[in-house]
């Protein structure tokens, strides 16, 4: 566990300084070189997606045994540079505080500039188009965005680093990396990018239903409508064409009182999402700071209940 705790503070400590050698784009860049050969448009469908299956097992295997070769070297060389770069590693997995000054430029936009520049804020961290996005609109996809991240880019990776230490977390983060870059239902992607997106469907299920039980212990403490986000995440958390995603946007939503989803541009074409929660209370730009202070609870009571698990456990996790 000294390795996930090691590993969180360094996150909150450091973030993702600019320049650093970061493994998920050493991953980012595997994954485009790797398409540029598999990648067929030609081809059948089953031969896009065979290969699509294919890019996946490379990615995800060769980040498993590359970081497990790493690991087990400095372990060889010495116990603590082996723990060290354990907890380098496992810092570079989470994603609390990149998390939290990506989504606050969008605030601070809001609050000092002007509302074209607090779209393009927007715009470096959401899909969507946000060009015409009035301030209600960039605070619900901020919001949105905060939410799907403490699963994905928080806790998830701290479940994985607890059940089978960095390679294990790594591995999810490569698996994370290839649905965001070819798990999309367009044309170029929609057989080649299918099997990486269903993996990441499997691999954030219970990441994600237990992100929504974490904000809520942290709605809980920081006096939000916890038994809004209860209720919120039973009668709505399946509003998402994600399997996943709808559950911490739910309990969001519902700690927060205000209404999720609706109507978004994506590549010129309107798609509508499913409301999450009832609008009780006007979106407003603290939003975002609220969110961002529930991710902030959520991410220190996993660490909590994920420590507490492994003494209750003898110290058989990770």
């Amino acid at each position: 566990m000294k390795i996930l705790i090691g590993a969180y503070f360094l996150d909150l400590l450091l973030g993702d300084p600019q320049g650093f050698p970061h493994p998920v784009r050493w991953i980012g860049n595997l994954i485009i070189s790797l398409e540029k050969r598999l990648l067929d448009l030609e081809r059948s469908k089953k031969h896009q997606f065979f290969m699509g299956g294919l890019l996946t097992v490379i990615v995800v295997a060769s980040t498993y045994l590359i970081t497990l070769s790493l690991i087990k070297g400095a372990f060889f060389l010495n116990n603590y540079l082996g723990i060290s770069l354990s907890i380098i590693l496992g810092y570079t997995v989470l994603a609390t505080k990149s998390l939290d000054k990506e989504t606050r430029k969008v605030y601070e936009k809001l609050e000092t500039s002007t509302i074209e520049e607090a779209r393009t804020a927007l715009s470096y961290i959401v899909g969507r188009e946000t060009k015409d996005l009035e301030e209600k609109e960039i605070v619900r996809a901020t919001v949105e965005t905060i939410g799907e991240n403490i699963s994905d880019g928080v806790i998830a990776p701290m479940l994985y680093l607890v059940i089978g230490g960095v390679p294990l977390a790594m591995a999810y983060k490569a698996i994370n990396t290839l649905d965001s870059m070819v798990g999309y239902k367009n044309d170029k992607y929609l057989y080649f990018g299918r099997f990486s997106a269903k993996l990441d469907d499997i691999v954030n299920y219970i990441p994600a239903r237990l992100t929504a039980i974490f904000i809520v212990i942290a709605a809980f403490f920081r006096k939000r409508d916890y038994m809004g986000s209860i209720k919120t995440v039973i009668s709505d958390g399946r509003n998402h064409s994600s399997p996943n995603a709808g559950y911490p946007e739910a309990a969001v939503a519902g700690a927060l009182r205000i209404q999720l989803g609706g109507i978004n541009k994506y590549f010129g074409k309107e798609v509508f999402k499913p409301t999450i929660g009832k609008s009780l209370e006007k979106l407003s730009k603290k939003n975002i700071i609220m969110t961002i202070d529930l991710m902030y609870w959520s991410s220190a009571i996993a660490v909590i209940c994920f420590s507490a698990l492994n003494l209750v456990m003898g110290g058989m996790l990770k």
